[in-house]
C-alpha cells in the first residue's frame, strides 16, 4: 500500500500522520514541540519536523506541509532568514494594520481587492510594521514566505528550486486575490515600500518538489484548509475549531468579500472558498480559568458542569490576549455581573465556557450573514474534549453539535493532499469520513442575549 505523510506544524507543536493512500487508515504518528511566543525562528520548526518524521518515513511517497497562516518569514537574497518570524498572535502591527486599511481607501476597498481586510495578524500589516521599526533588517529582505512555504521549500532542497505556494495559504496574505487568482504587487509595494519576491502558487494536486529521499513534495496549505480536507467538508458544515486561536469556517461555492472585515474570504485546498472567522482566545481561555482556580483541565471540567446555564450571571468576555473578530487588539478580557453570592468557583468556570463559546457563536453568525449554510457544527481542537464545551455548545451555535473522534485533522488532511498529488487522481481521494459523537439540546437565547450586553457595555461602537 502506498504511504503518504501529513505535518500540522502549527504554533505550538509539529505532528506528523503517516497514512495509507488509498483508504486514509493512520498507520504511524510522531510530534514535537515549537517555541511558545508570538514570533519564532524558522529553524526551529524545522528542527522539531526532523524530530517528529524520526523513525516515520520508511515507505513514504509523498509529504505535505499544513501550516499556521500569516506568519512572516523574511528571507534576504541568500534565502538567509533576516529575523525570527512574526506569528499570526504577534497584535504588535495593529496600527499597521489601520494605516493600511485608510491608505487604500477602507475595509470595502480591500474585501474587493484581496476578499478580507488586513488587521494585526495579516502577513501584508507585519510586513508595514518591519519597513517601519526595523529599517536596518526590512534593508536586507528580498523575499517573504509564509511558514508553510518554507517548510515546503526546506522539504524540496531549497537550494534546488523556487519557492512556492497554495490558494489557501496565499489567500491570507493580504496580498493574493482569490478572485483573480494572482498576486497583488501594489500591495506589496503599499505595505513595505517596494516590491518583494513571493512563492508562486501551486495547482491543488501540483507536486512541487522531491525530497532528498525521493517522496514526492506537494503544495501544501495553511491549517484550516488542511482542517477542512481532512474533515471533507461539505456546503452545510460549518467547523468550530477550539485551539490555541477559535476559527469557525466553512466551504464555499462562490468567493466571500466580507467589507465589515469579521469574515476572510480565504480560498481552500482544492480550489472552492473558505470564509472564515477567527477569535485570538479560545482553548487558553479554559486554560487560564483552571490556573486561577488553582485545578487541573479535568477538574475545571468538572466545576464547569456543575454550574448551571448562565453562571449565576457572570458573564466573561475573554479577550485575554486582545481580539481579532471583534478587532479589538489592545482588549483585555473582562467579567461583568459578579455578585457575592455568585462568585463561586463553579460559576467562574462556567462563565469561562460560555464566554469562549459566546465570542465563538458571534463567529458562526458572522459566517451565516455572508450566506454559509449551517445545518450542523463540527467541533474540533484541544477543548473539544470538555464535557462542558460539549454541553454548551449546542444551545449557543443552535444546531446540532457534532464531535469527531479525536485525531489530527489538519495533518490528516495535509496526508490526504500528499495522496493526491501522488495519485495523480482528478479529485481528493475518497477517505473514511471521521466518526462523531452528536450533541444536541434546545436553543439558549438568554446565553447570547447576555453576552452581548456585557459586550456592548465593554465596547459600544460594536453595536
Amino acid at each position: 500500500m502506498p504511504l503518504v505523510a501529513g505535518v500540522d506544524s502549527s504554533t505550538q507543536s509539529v505532528k506528523v500522520v503517516v497514512c495509507d493512500a488509498d483508504s486514509g487508515e493512520v498507520v504511524r504518528e510522531g510530534r514535537a514541540s515549537h517555541p511558545d511566543g508570538i514570533q519564532c525562528p524558522p529553524q526551529a520548526w524545522w528542527d522539531a519536523l526532523g524530530t517528529a518524521c524520526a523513525g516515520l518515513m520508511d515507505g513514504v511517497g509523498a509529504i505535505s506541509v499544513a501550516g499556521q497562516q500569516h506568519g512572516m518569514v523574511a528571507l534576504d537574497d541568500a534565502g538567509e532568514v533576516v529575523r525570527p518570524a512574526l506569528l499570526w498572535n504577534d497584535t504588535r502591527s495593529a496600527d499597521d494594520a489601520e494605516d493600511l486599511v485608510a491608505e487604500l481607501g477602507g475595509p470595502a476597498a480591500w474585501a474587493d481587492a484581496v476578499g478580507s481586510v488586513p488587521v494585526a495578524s495579516f502577513t501584508v500589516s507585519k510586513l508595514r510594521w518591519l519597513a517601519r521599526h526595523e529599517p536596518a533588517n526590512a534593508a536586507r529582505v528580498t523575499q517573504v514566505m509564509l511558514p508553510h512555504d518554507w517548510l515546503t521549500w526546506r522539504l524540496a532542497g531549497a537550494a534546488s528550486g523556487a519557492a512556492t505556494t497554495d490558494r489557501g495559504d496565499a489567500s491570507g496574505t493580504g496580498y493574493w486575490s482569490p478572485v483573480t487568482g494572482e498576486y497583488r504587487p501594489d500591495l506589496l509595494t503599499l505595505a513595505f515600500g517596494r516590491e518583494l519576491a513571493v512563492p508562486r502558487v501551486a495547482a491543488p494536486a501540483e507536486q512541487v518538489g522531491r525530497t532528498p529521499g525521493g517522496a514526492v513534495v506537494a503544495a501544501g496549505t495553511g491549517d484550516n484548509m488542511g482542517a477542512a480536507l481532512g474533515l471533507d467538508l461539505e456546503p452545510g458544515d460549518v467547523v468550530v475549531s477550539l485551539g490555541t486561536s477559535g476559527t469557525a469556517f466553512a466551504v464555499a461555492t462562490a468567493p466571500c468579500q466580507d467589507a465589515s472585515g469579521l469574515v476572510a474570504g480565504f480560498a481552500d485546498a482544492t480550489g472552492r472558498w473558505l470564509p472564515l472567522v477567527c477569535t485570538l482566545n479560545a482553548a487558553r481561555v479554559l486554560q487560564a480559568g483552571a490556573g486561577l482556580l488553582g485545578v487541573d483541565l479535568a477538574g475545571f471540567d468538572a466545576l464547569a458542569t456543575a454550574a448551571e446555564p448562565g453562571a449565576g450571571g457572570l458573564v466573561l468576555l475573554p479577550y485575554l490576549d486582545g481580539e481579532r473578530s471583534p478587532n479589538l487588539p489592545h482588549a483585555s478580557g473582562q467579567l461583568a455581573g459578579i455578585t457575592r453570592s455568585n462568585l463561586t468557583p463553579e460559576n467562574l468556570a462556567r462563565a469561562c465556557v460560555e464566554g469562549m463559546l459566546g465570542g465563538l457563536a458571534d463567529a458562526v453568525d458572522s459566517l451565516l450573514a455572508q450566506s454559509v449554510v449551517a445545518r450542523r457544527v463540527l467541533l474540533i481542537g484541544g477543548a473539544a474534549v470538555s464535557e462542558a464545551v460539549r454541553a454548551v455548545a449546542p444551545g449557543l451555535f443552535g444546531v446540532p453539535v457534532h464531535v469527531p473522534a479525536p485525531g489530527e485533522y489538519v495533518a490528516r488532511g495535509a496526508a490526504r493532499q500528499a495522496a493526491w498529488a501522488l495519485l495523480g487522481s482528478a479529485q481528493p481521494p475518497s477517505w473514511q469520513p471521521a466518526a462523531t459523537e452528536v450533541f444536541t439540546s434546545q436553543p439558549q437565547p438568554q446565553l447570547r442575549q447576555a453576552y452581548a450586553a456585557a459586550r456592548a457595555a465593554a465596547y459600544p461602537h460594536l453595536g
